[in-house]
């Protein structure tokens, strides 16, 4: 699965509210998108980078999501996001992988009933 990030900077500007959404519809329609998340940073605990919103779109795989951003529909919900923006943003694209706790734990191996502490 591939995914695009997108971080924002500013999100109290007083057309956001009524922008946001629009954004969201256009993303909505882009070919190929398979589900998104937006996250909102409810606070920084390391680095520099200080953004308010994260919100991702995920593909099946990078063709998909190459496809979906240069469509007609990718390309509006651009424009609108950086109309929203005014470029405050940062996009990363992202091979995205998930594995379940359970599977996790499944590979973890078993305490040596030999070793001490």
């Amino acid at each position: 699965m591939h995914k695009l990030v997108i971080l924002l900077f500013a999100t109290k500007s007083p057309t956001f509210d009524t922008r946001w959404p629009e954004f969201l519809h256009a993303a909505e329609r882009i070919p190929g998108l398979r589900r998104e998340a937006t996250s909102h940073v409810s606070r920084l605990l390391y680095g520099e980078l200080r953004c308010e919103l994260i919100h991702e779109l995920f593909f099946d795989n990078f063709a998909d999501l190459d496809r979906g951003l240069k469509s007609p529909e990718g390309e509006r919900a651009g424009q609108i996001l950086q109309a929203i923006t005014g470029g405050r943003m940062v996009l990363l694209l992202a091979d995205h992988s998930e594995d379940e706790l359970q599977r996790i734990h499944s590979f973890q191996r078993a305490p040596d009933s030999d070793s001490q502490p």
